[in-house]
């Protein structure tokens, strides 16, 4: 589904944008305005390509782009043909098996043949009398769709095409295959997609020249004609999964729309870097006199952390910076050192979570470690005299570093000074927020955490308007985390472990993916779970998952924590930052349904102590080819970044981050799969892009605010008038 249109800071919203092109004005129309929508038609439109908030348009059919494509020349034979790629086929009908009466959603099934075997075409809810006449008995026939194997016998679900001798002939060479839904078939969005593209304006040329020729890329509007008019079927999968190349036609499509997200985030840093800054570093006392009092020495990494953002304070520029690192990487002393920097230049600091449990804990977490500096907590449940007292304080100076969730973006909360704004696990937030923390203080400094390990494709896609530091050694005296994978069927097992776990004080999570049982997917449930083992082990179990009132969740964090309950039976809610060191046994029900980046999260909830743990990874058969290699990664590596690297290969950008940030557009043409290595390419012009025509004011730059308008990154227009 689209995305809305990253929107910029609050405080950084300049002049209104100027109004889009009028050269764009047609692709910009509503779909429902071409040959062929009727009253019928256009509400499947909308279903497929529209959004509550903005109807579909012609520039969303342009960008709906084939799946697939199936040639019109025939395949080999039925039973030549590979299962699960698209293939057309000879075929005599053999035998019709419709439905009996009252049977159902039963389908009726076609029983066809070619001199190799048969095979069953497939339909459902089509009347009977209309599948007799596409396919009368003894009639041969030319079939277009993917044969599969269900229950051991090949069959087509829905062809695709059926023709005789003549349709055949009249085919085009390449009948491309779109994502559709129900009513609306990818022939008749194929129709569609073809009257969009005789309204394409010619629209000014935004690449450099020199570039395309370098990689034989062609002008935009042939490259979208290639693609919605194909010659040639696209390759299959290779057989280790990997997507085959892309056309030249469809790069230079991902180029440009990735072009367009870097030019955006380029302005945005462009922007925020013009911003007048403040030092926020005093002489360093303070934070040496933390730092030696700390109860252990920083890595490598942490020092090497701690200098580039100490640098970024000292400066005259404002700090945009990511610190990433893996589970137990010690972010939260960067932190505090960070924030000490700030209090040194006599102004405030803000560290935000994205939920209570997790405010508390680093509050918790920085008391015994912040020596002289005044810390408060403040959440969205705070009692009224606190709340006012706590406000008093901020607004006099009298709180050196406040940690918080949303609360703190409520109109009431006012810094004396706010210097730094630390926020924790940003895309739980998003840029609105996070900008919108700016707007408290001058010149705020940012540094953002993130516990996530990130790809350098996403770090570049969804952060490129920052600098980062990698936090990628983990503190002295971690052990590593025993991972072991086991069948579902051991479950019995694994529960006469625990006992022997129980009686050794040690603590363990158990985490489930669905909340309760469903009817439709059997997957374990989390008060199913609860319940089981709370026959097994009485009081000792304990449930936590995200449909509790928040003050439940709370309590029940709080009980495990404190060694009232010993088990805690959970949803992926505990996936980031909660910290109990007591805990030694990580239980994943389901594991194959889990993301590599997820299932390594997870797993970081124990090992956090000195005494050994283990995570085990329970997962039903027959495992696919992802889930397998997705689980023998989690058993061969501990390492954050290998696996999160590894999880972008296998699953795409769409899942890694997890949430979704907000206002963050997701890439509809390009795929950081296959696309990945023109990212830098793409910054790299940007970032000279902006360099040296600022204002987008040359021929180029101006052909380049209609690439901003075209991907729906006006927002950006808006700080080119900006100050």
């Amino acid at each position: 589904m689209r995305e809305p249109a990253r929107e910029i800071a609050p405080d950084s919203a300049g002049p209104a944008a100027p109004l889009r092109p009028s050269i764009l004005d047609a692709l910009f129309a509503p779909a429902r305005g071409l040959p062929g929508i009727g009253p019928k038609m256009a509400p499947l439109i909308e279903r497929l390509l529209g959004t509550p908030e903005q109807p579909a348009r012609i520039v969303d059919l342009l960008f709906h782009l084939p799946q697939g494509g199936v040639a019109r020349q025939l395949k080999g034979s039925i039973a030549e043909a590979p299962p699960g790629e698209p293939v057309t086929v000879g075929v005599t009908v053999v035998a019709h098996r419709p439905p009996q009466p009252g049977a159902g959603r039963r389908p009726h099934r076609v029983l066809v043949e070619d001199a190799t075997g048969d095979v069953s075409l497939v339909f459902f809810g089509m009347p009977r009398a209309r599948v007799e006449k596409m396919l009368p008995l003894g009639a041969h026939r030319y079939v277009s769709g993917r044969i599969d194997l269900w229950d051991g016998q090949r069959q087509m679900v829905h062809p695709s095409r059926i023709t005789d001798e003549a349709g055949l002939a009249s085919l085009p060479a390449v009948e491309p295959i779109y994502g559709a839904t129900e009513g609306l078939t990818s022939r008749a969005i194929s129709k569609l997609a073809h009257a969009a593209l005789d309204r394409l304006p010619v629209l000014p040329e935004w690449q450099d020249p020199a570039w395309l020729e370098r990689h034989a890329l062609p002008p935009f509007a042939d490259a979208l004609r290639a693609e919605h008019r194909p010659e040639e079927a696209p390759a299959p999968r290779r057989e280790d999964g990997t997507p085959p190349p892309r056309t030249a036609a469809r790069r230079r499509l991902a180029y440009d729309e990735i072009l367009a997200s870097q030019l955006a985030l380029a302005l945005l840093r462009a922007r925020q870097r013009r911003k007048p800054g403040r030092r926020n570093a005093g002489d360093g006392q303070l934070a040496g006199r933390i730092e030696a009092a700390l109860p252990f020495g920083l890595t490598g990494a942490q020092a090497r952390a701690v200098a580039e953002i100490r640098a970024d304070l000292a400066s005259d520029r404002r700090m945009l910076r990511l610190l990433q690192g893996d589970v137990g990487s010690g972010k939260t002393a960067v932190a505090l050192l960070a924030m000490a920097s700030a209090v040194e230049a006599g102004r405030q600091a803000v560290l935000m979570a994205p939920t209570e449990i997790l405010a508390r804990q680093h509050f918790e977490r920085l008391g015994p470690m912040a020596g002289p500096l005044r810390l408060r907590l403040m959440t969205g449940r705070d009692r009224a005299p606190e709340r006012r007292a706590t406000l008093n304080d901020l607004a006099a100076g009298a709180i050196d570093i406040l940690v918080g969730t949303h609360a703190v973006f409520q109109d009431s909360v006012v810094f004396h000074d706010l210097g730094l704004a630390v926020v924790d696990e940003q895309h739980r937030f998003g840029v609105h927020q996070r900008l919108a923390l700016g707007a408290k203080g001058e010149a705020v400094d940012f540094l953002v955490m993130t516990a996530t390990p990130i790809p350098r494709t996403l770090a570049l896609t969804f952060f490129g308007d920052m600098d980062v530091s990698i936090l990628d050694e983990k503190p002295a005296g971690r052990q590593p985390i025993k991972t072991l994978t086991i069948p579902v069927e051991r479950i019995d097992e694994v529960v006469a472990g625990l006992d022997r776990a129980l009686a050794r004080g040690e603590r363990v999570y158990w985490i489930c993916p669905l909340v309760a049982e469903s009817e439709f997917i059997d997957l374990a449930a989390a008060q199913e779970r609860f319940e089981d083992l709370r026959q097994h082990f009485g009081a000792a179990v304990g449930l936590i998952h995200g449909k509790m009132p928040g003050p439940e969740k709370d309590a029940a964090m709080e009980r495990f924590a404190a060694g009232e309950t010993r088990i805690l039976v959970s949803t992926t809610v505990v996936e980031v930052g909660v910290d109990v060191r007591e805990a030694t046994i990580m239980v994943i029900e389901h594991a194959e349904r889990f993301g590599l980046a997820q299932l390594h999260q997870l797993r970081g909830r124990v090992g956090r102590g000195s005494a050994a743990s283990s995570c085990l990874l329970l997962y039903r058969g027959p495992l696919g080819q992802v889930a397998r290699a997705r689980l023998e990664m989690m058993r061969e590596s501990e390492d954050g970044f290998r696996l999160a690297e590894e999880d972008l290969r296998l699953r795409g950008e769409g899942e890694v981050l997890g949430t979704r940030q907000s206002g963050l557009a997701a890439f509809r043409l390009a795929s950081l799969e296959t696309d990945a290595d023109l990212l830098e390419a793409a910054r790299d012009d940007a970032r000279l892009v902006v360099e040296r025509d600022p204002g987008l004011r040359t021929a180029r730059g101006r052909a380049l605010r209609v690439l901003l308008y075209l991907f729906e990154r006006e927002a950006a227009i808006r700080l080119l008038g900006a100050g």
